[in-house]
């Protein structure tokens, strides 16, 4: 018996990337056609079987990319990811390579252990 059942949070979901979209355009044409914004990701979220929260997120990152808000786009939180993982790949060679001139250069002294 699985312990998921009960739970009051439901297993976190991976959208493709399409429906992702398609749900946003969504979102801006019915945005469009009422002239109100209010209450339009809940019930367009609502009719897709999504969250709400994870449509808003999408919505707002969507206007992030396309400069209609502030913020980190995309492409630009990808590539702080990428430099963020190179970053620490770079400290932990920097680490080695420290240590292991360490033990060289013990290994290399000609005076004698004290």
């Amino acid at each position: 018996m699985s312990g998921r059942s009960g739970s009051s949070h439901p297993a976190q979901r991976r959208y493709p990337p399409e429906s992702k979209e398609r749900a946003v355009r969504m979102v801006r044409e019915s945005t469009e056609q009422s002239g109100e914004s209010f209450g339009v990701i809940t019930r367009v979220a609502r009719q897709l079987g999504i969250g709400s929260e994870s449509l808003r997120n999408w919505v707002r990152q969507a206007e992030i990319d396309g400069g209609q808000r502030p913020g980190t786009s995309t492409d630009e939180a990808k590539r702080i990811a990428e430099l963020e993982r190179e970053v620490r790949e770079l400290r932990r060679a920097n680490e080695i390579l420290k240590a292991a001139s360490a033990f060289f250069a013990r290994e290399l002294d000609p005076r004698p252990p004290r």
